[in-house]
């Protein structure tokens, strides 16, 4: 006899898809009781943390791509600070809570956000410009161009 089904039966809306799994777990009802003791704002350092920016240099270019759902520009910050720093920041606000309302999961995040980058010297500070399409904030950072050393043909005595 296999303890398996006992322990996971009803409880897999798909086998093949490993986000439909909803398994047993032993830890379940005894951290929220631990949680509920830490402080809303260390709970909320979380959605820092879950900021994801790609950075990607191009020849032209320094660009940033910010995955923002749900959030209009107005919501978000993009500003340059001690010249080199490029600093993305908002806020997601928590979704209104009803009294009859019962949560089954809460798992997407809310509170503040920031990230920081130090740009490197070839980035032109005073050219950042920003756009916000469909969730997503790209910022561009246009760079110096190079300066190739100039070749001088040295005449060949003989």
């Amino acid at each position: 006899m296999s303890l398996v089904p006992s322990l996971f039966s009803g409880r897999r809306t798909n086998v093949f898809d490993p986000f439909s799994l909803d398994l047993w777990d032993p830890f379940d009802g005894l951290l929220p009781s631990a949680i509920a003791n830490v402080p809303s704002s260390a709970r909320e350092t979380a959605a820092l943390a879950n900021l994801r920016i790609d950075w990607k240099e191009t020849p032209k270019a320094h660009v940033f791509h910010a995955d923002l759902p749900g959030l209009k520009k107005e919501e978000v910050k993009v500003e340059v600070e001690d010249g080199r720093i490029l600093q993305i920041s908002g806020e997601r606000n928590k979704e209104q809570e009803e009294k009859n309302d019962k949560w089954h999961r809460i798992e997407r995040s809310s509170g503040k956000f920031l990230r920081r980058f130090r740009l490197p010297e070839n980035a032109k500070m005073d050219q950042v410009k920003a756009s916000m399409e469909n969730g997503v904030l790209t910022v561009t950072v246009p760079k110096e161009e190079e300066k190739k050393p100039e070749v001088k043909p040295i005449e060949i005595s003989g």
